[in-house]
Order: C-alpha cells, then sequence, then structure tokens
C-alpha cells in the first residue's frame, strides 16, 4: 500500500501518465480505465519504454509544469495559513499539494479532447467527405483488404506482386482507418491502375463505413478469428462486419481465404475461394519451407509456374497462389509474377527471422490471433534446431472468448512439442498452462515477470543453433 502510494509521487508518475496516453494511442476512455486500474504506477512501463517523440515531450514538460505550479500554488497557501493566519490556509494548501497525482491524469485530456472537438475532428470529417471525391472519380481498379489477420500482409504481396506490371498505390504501413483512407487518397496522382486498400476494423460497422468511402471494385477477405472482441463481443459479430463488405464488390471479384476455418460459415455461394492447395484456378504443390524462405508449384492446364518467396512458413502458400493467380488475371505475364513472388520478404515483427549468438529468431511480435499462433507453432514444428524455444505473453483483445482462445493456444503449442516455453506471466498466463497441460505437454515451462528484461537479454538466454519463435505483443494497458 505504502510502496503504491509513492510510486504516485515519484518523479517519474508524469513520464508514466504521458506513457500511458501514447500506449493507448492518445484516446481517452483506454487510458482512463488504465489508470483507474493501475495500482503501482512504479510496474507501468514493464513492456516497453517512454517514446521521446516531439508531442510527447511537449506534454510531459507542460504537465510537469502544471504539477509544479499546483505545487507551488500549494505551498503559498500553506504559508500564508502559518505566517499570515489566513483562516484554513493550512489544510486547504496541503490539500493543494498532495492532491496533484489524481488531478493532473484527467487534466492531462481535457485540452486533447477540447482539441479534437474543435479541430481535429471537424478536419477529419471534411478530409473524409473529400475524398469520396477522389475514390469516386478514379478509373483505377480499387482492392479492399479486410479480416481479422494477415491484411497488411496481403496488402504488400499484392503492392509487390502487381507493381512488376502494373500502376500500384497501397495505404502504407497499417494506415488503415477512414482518416488514413483520406491522406491516401490526397496523395493520388489519377494515373494509377490499382488501389490497394487496406480496412482497419475495430468495432461494428467499420466496414461499411469504409466500403461507402472508398467504393472498392474487389474485395480480399483475409480470415476471421477472435479479434477485438473487447468491441465486436463475439467472433460471429466481427464475421458479419468483415462480410460485409461482399454487398459493395460484384460476388466474382470477392476473394476469400478458404484456409481461415472461422471464416468457412460466412463464405457467399457465388465467391471465389482461394487456399493453400488452390487460387483461381491453379493448383499448389511441391511446398518446400526453410529459414530462407519458402518454394512451391503452381499449375494450371499446360502452365506451371516454380515460385520461390522470402516469406517462411507454409501459412503463406495460399496468400501467395492467390496474389500471383490475380496478378495473372490482371494482365501480368508469368515471368512478371515469377519477379513479384521472389521479391517479397518478410515483414518488421511478421515471421521476420534473424541470427542471436548463434541462435535463429522468428519475430512475429506483431499483435496476433489464435490463427497466426497456430502459424507459427507450426512453423517451430517444421524448421530445424537443436534447441527449439516458444515466447508468447498470450493474445489481447479476445473478450468473452479469452480463456477458450488461450487454453487452445496452449494445445496447439503443446502439439508443437518445443523444448522450453517462455510465458510473459500476465491475466491469461494460466489459461496456457491449462492447455499445455491438456495438451501433455512434457517439456520445461518458464515464466517471465518482467518482459522488457527478458527480450533486452535475449542473446544471454539463447544457444547457438537454437530455434525461437517469439509471438504477439502485450501492450502494458492489459493487466
Amino acid at each position: 500500500m505504502i510502496r503504491e502510494l509513492i510510486s504516485m509521487y515519484a518523479p517519474s508518475y508524469p513520464k508514466t501518465l504521458v506513457y500511458m496516453l501514447q500506449n493507448t494511442e492518445y484516446k481517452t476512455k483506454p487510458y482512463i480505465l488504465w489508470i483507474v486500474r493501475t495500482k503501482d504506477f512504479s510496474t507501468v512501463m514493464r513492456r516497453k519504454t517512454f517514446q521521446s517523440t516531439r508531442s510527447a515531450v511537449l506534454l510531459l514538460r507542460a504537465l510537469q509544469i502544471g504539477i509544479l505550479i499546483q505545487i507551488i500554488i500549494g505551498l503559498v497557501f500553506m504559508y500564508l495559513g502559518i505566517w499570515h493566519d489566513l483562516v484554513g490556509g493550512v489544510a486547504f494548501g496541503a490539500a493543494i499539494v498532495v492532491s496533484y497525482p489524481l488531478v493532473w491524469p484527467v487534466l492531462l485530456v481535457i485540452p486533447l479532447e477540447i482539441g479534437k472537438a474543435l479541430i481535429s475532428e471537424p478536419m477529419k470529417k471534411q478530409s473524409i467527405e473529400t475524398s469520396k471525391t477522389h475514390f469516386s472519380g478514379t478509373k483505377a481498379i480499387k482492392i479492399a483488404v479486410v479480416g481479422s489477420y494477415g491484411k497488411t500482409t496481403m496488402k504488400e504481396l499484392l503492392s509487390t506482386v502487381l507493381s512488376e506490371g502494373l500502376n500500384v498505390a497501397a495505404t502504407p504501413a497499417n494506415k488503415n482507418v477512414s482518416s488514413s483512407h483520406a491522406k491516401f487518397a490526397k496523395k493520388l496522382k489519377g494515373n494509377e491502375d490499382v488501389l490497394i486498400i487496406e480496412y482497419g476494423e475495430g468495432a461494428p460497422g467499420d466496414v461499411k463505413r469504409f466500403t461507402d468511402i472508398t467504393k472498392p471494385t474487389h474485395a480480399v477477405i483475409t480470415g476471421v478469428a477472435p479479434a477485438h472482441l473487447d468491441e465486436y463481443k463475439t467472433i460471429e459479430a466481427a464475421a458479419k462486419d468483415i462480410f460485409s463488405v461482399k454487398d459493395a464488390v460484384p460476388s466474382d471479384n470477392l476473394f476469400i481465404n478458404g484456409d481461415s476455418n472461422d471464416a468457412k460459415p460466412f463464405i457467399p455461394n457465388k465467391a471465389v475461394v482461394f487456399d493453400h492447395h488452390q487460387a483461381l484456378g491453379w493448383k499448389t504443390s511441391d511446398i518446400k519451407v526453410t529459414i530462407d524462405g519458402l518454394k512451391f508449384t503452381m499449375k494450371k492446364g499446360k502452365s506451371t509456374l516454380k515460385l520461390k518467396s522470402g516469406l517462411i512458413g507454409s501459412h503463406h502458400v495460399g496468400f501467395l497462389a492467390f496474389v500471383a493467380a490475380l496478378g495473372l488475371q490482371l494482365g501480368l505475364t508469368e515471368d512478371q509474377v515469377v519477379a513479384g513472388i521472389a521479391k517479397t520478404t518478410p515483414f518488421e515483427h511478421r515471421m521476420q527471422p534473424y541470427k542471436l549468438a548463434g541462435a535463429w529468431i522468428i519475430d512475429d511480435t506483431y499483435n496476433g490471433n489464435l490463427e497466426g499462433l497456430i502459424a507459427g507453432t507450426t512453423l517451430l514444428k517444421d524448421l530445424p534446431g537443436k534447441r527449439k524455444l516458444y515466447v508468447t505473453p498470450g493474445l489481447v483483445g479476445q473478450g468473452k472468448e479469452t480463456e477458450r482462445v488461450h487454453i487452445a493456444a496452449g494445445k496447439h503449442i503443446a502439439e508443437a512439442n518445443p523444448d522450453i516455453v517462455i510465458l510473459m506471466k500476465n491475466s491469461v498466463t494460466k489459461y496456457i498452462e491449462t492447455g499445455l497441460k491438456q495438451g501433455n505437454y512434457k517439456g520445461k515451462v518458464e515464466i517471465k515477470d518482467d518482459p522488457l528484461e527478458f527480450y533486452t537479454n535475449l542473446s544471454h538466454f539463447v544457444a547457438h543453433d537454437d530455434l525461437v519463435v517469439m509471438q504477439n505483443d502485450w501492450t502494458d494497458n492489459y493487466a
């Protein structure tokens, strides 16, 4: 109790508050909820560190000055009470001084909310309205990429391969909401052949709103999995939102990843389904997975394509095959498709391999889901390693599915049979342990209390020829 109280008066307290805002993307509701449930503010920064961006530093300095002014005002009242007999001055001044940890977490977001209401939101709405004209006016093919997972990967693959023969523009990084779409539209030159627009659904109605703005001609559904269930509540609600894109495009331009089991109940009769066996009439075979990438063959009639990609993991075959087949459908030559696939490489924190102290590390720490976890454990099983380690904190945003999903995760980890499983201690650790037991896992389980320390000192934990798969991210605003 004393330590928790002291943490609110520590010199690091202002930085902690700004850090909490940073990690909730300056959104008031999750920030306030995090403040309310935090008891010891000295333990908040456990997984990441404060990022000294210009806006964050300015906010921190303003907060520090504000706290200092409040303390000075309190001391002045105490002075007046002691030396000038101001009635209640000491008590009032002391209350002002000691209350700053309770006052400033709220005061910090008031100017942000005022700024949003008076400036940023009206500007954002105007920008979005203007973007509708840009999207409606273009003659380019517009491909919407939507799903619970794999969106950025699919978008980047499409962009890389189609750019071999077409003028392609794609939304950058994971900028995938209406305001980002508007900024993307503003930069278009008008001579593009293909636009690729990632949809970052996060709450019911998002996809319908995105389609109304961007007017897609084609759509790719990458899959459905338990994700954002704190907003959608059920996987069925998430799937309903994702599949609402079908109302915006012709059925023969709606492409769905058939490798996604949770998507299957929602697939319309006339939709085009692809998976790791086939894509748009092309059959895949001879799949070979190594730490350097994967190879596979595609055949259709008398045509044969031998493809090589820098991506690792057999779960990528379905996406790659679809992109190759769509490229051919849109007019690329076979040589262009082969060259485009050869240029595909792992994306940052998404099945990204690197060497560390003689060990191979597979970094898949971008926010994940159960489908991604299954892909990671399958890769761990498929690749060689003198000693195999699997590292995860678990999955966020699973809502009422949290227990079921993490028990299932534990079973999949057990099936991969790593030598060591490293878990980051949090509210879902017990469920993963249950899944490991139910999966009859016989290896070693280690639970880390300090994730940042573990990741920082990973080189001291691994040995030569180890294979380590690290999956998913668990930000500090999740308990």
